[in-house]
């Protein structure tokens, strides 16, 4: 039986223990993974920079981020501002379908939010994305951002489709 790992033809036998057989490894979220627990200020996203989350977890399919809301997130009330809670859902569920390791890039097609609770400054919220189905062209995900006390200060959904644009492993 051959396989393909990392762009190179293994060869096994068939009596070989199927655990001892290599899985395809995606490396992009390998490569993320190695940011859990600290800051995006080195992303190569200039909107995640300046949103300068923490990734809490990332596992194949979902990922969670922490944020503290700045005076410069927030409307003239002192809250969270819905189009930043919206950048937020966007840039998270964007880096969650980055992270599926697939061969060309994704943009989102339409993204859907309900705005559910005010977060206001200097509170700690955790926006969670995760896959719910990931088809060759379009891959439809769902976002929400929390406070800790576990209220849903936001939600989403969004599609997106596949682009042209081939990216680098």
């Amino acid at each position: 039986m051959l396989r393909l790992q990392s762009k190179t033809l293994v060869q096994f036998k068939m009596s070989d223990p199927i655990n001892v057989m290599p899985v395809l490894e995606n490396k992009r979220l390998a490569f993320l993974q190695t940011y859990i627990g600290q800051h995006m200020s080195d992303s190569s996203s200039p909107v995640a920079r300046w949103l300068d989350g923490k990734l809490i977890d990332l596992k194949e399919g979902s990922m969670a981020v922490e944020f503290t809301v700045r005076q410069d997130m927030t409307n003239p009330l002192g809250v969270l501002h819905g189009g930043i809670a919206s950048t937020i859902l966007d840039d998270v569920v964007g880096t969650l379908v980055y992270a599926l390791g697939r061969e060309f890039a994704y943009v989102s097609v339409n993204l859907n939010c309900d705005f559910l609770h005010a977060a206001r400054l200097g509170d700690v919220i955790t926006a969670t994305a995760k896959v719910v189905r990931a088809g060759k062209n379009i891959v439809h995900v769902e976002g929400e951002i929390r406070d800790v006390e576990g209220r849903i200060i936001a939600k989403c959904t969004s599609n997106l489709i596949q682009t042209s644009f081939k990216l680098p492993v």
